[in-house]
């Protein structure tokens, strides 16, 4: 009679942990479907790049010494009727540090993000800055390039005429 107890608890139980799951993958399914709604109900992405007016989206910094980080200045005025706020900038690797204008840009204020390029490999380079503002879902892509000589290496001598 005992062992008949024990087998009807354990069926209870193995069918109550057996309904449980069932109803858990009911609420996973329902979310899923509800999931694509929710996503068609985000605020409109604003593809529309952003109207601020860049001095340059591009520098060359020429032949530069292995060893010597060097550093430009990428400025823009904000030539839009809103305050503008830069949100985030990020380069392309480890290689590139970047700083930025953190205040809100007023119309008519100008702002930089400045680039620093450890120049720690002899070679041609080309790096790019991704920069995102408030105004637009379009980020602005910044570029610099130049060529490290190595400092170290034999120059070579001129020919003779």
């Amino acid at each position: 009679m005992k062992t008949l107890k024990l087998s009807a608890l354990a069926l209870v139980g193995a069918f109550f942990f057996v309904s449980q799951g069932a109803s858990a993958q009911q609420a996973t399914a329902k979310k899923a479907v509800a999931a694509p709604a929710a996503a068609a109900q985000e605020a409109p992405k604003n593809n529309t790049p952003s109207a601020v007016t860049w001095k340059e989206d591009t520098h060359n910094f020429g032949d530069i010494e292995k060893g010597k980080p060097v550093s430009h200045d990428f400025s823009f005025k904000n030539t839009t009727k809103q305050t503008i706020l830069i949100t985030n900038v990020k380069a392309s690797c480890g290689c590139t540090a970047t700083n930025y204008t953190k205040t809100p840009i007023k119309p008519g204020e100008t702002a930089t993000v400045t680039a620093t390029y450890n120049a720690a490999n002899p070679g041609s380079f080309s790096k790019n800055v991704t920069v995102t503002t408030n105004d637009s879902d379009v980020n602005k892509i910044l570029t610099i390039k130049g060529k490290v000589l190595d400092a170290s290496a034999p120059a070579t001598p001129a020919s003779n005429q």
